[in-house]
């Protein structure tokens, strides 16, 4: 696998995430694992200090997968709230995991439990909650 890129991570969203990972089900444990290595390398930063080009949770975010030559538009969620999101992805979805903390322009190599990986690129960030003050999520 490729050198991932740094990334940053919203202090309230860490905590989050490592309670998602703790308590994760056994098919998600592959998931959970890699967010877990992710929060591991990540600088983890205060809500206000989130710099704007940066994927955080609740962020919507144009993305490219690489490897299919797709592009798609997503809001990152958490797995409660995929439900009411039109354009939701899990966090503990593979593909979600691997955007958390990227900025725009950076680009991932992923693996996927189908033992292929993903190439994805971060292309715009048209929402994200630190933008808009919006830290108590």
């Amino acid at each position: 696998m490729g050198q991932r890129p740094p990334i940053i991570i919203n202090r309230l969203d860490a905590d989050r995430l490592q309670r998602l990972i703790d308590t994760a089900s056994e098919k998600d444990m592959m998931v959970a694992e890699l967010l877990e290595e992710e929060l591991a390398r990540g600088e983890v930063l205060d809500p206000q200090d989130i710099p704007e080009n940066v994927v955080s949770m609740n962020s919507q975010v144009r993305f490219t997968d690489l490897t299919r030559e797709r592009q798609m538009i997503r809001t990152l969620v958490y797995p409660h709230a995929l439900e009411s999101v039109e354009d939701g992805i899990s966090v503990m979805a593979p593909i979600g995991a691997a955007l958390i903390g990227l900025r725009v322009g950076d680009v991932i190599e992923w693996p996927l439990p189908n033992n292929t990986e993903v190439r994805l690129r971060i292309d715009a960030i048209f929402w994200q909650p630190e933008r808009e003050k919006q830290f108590h999520r």
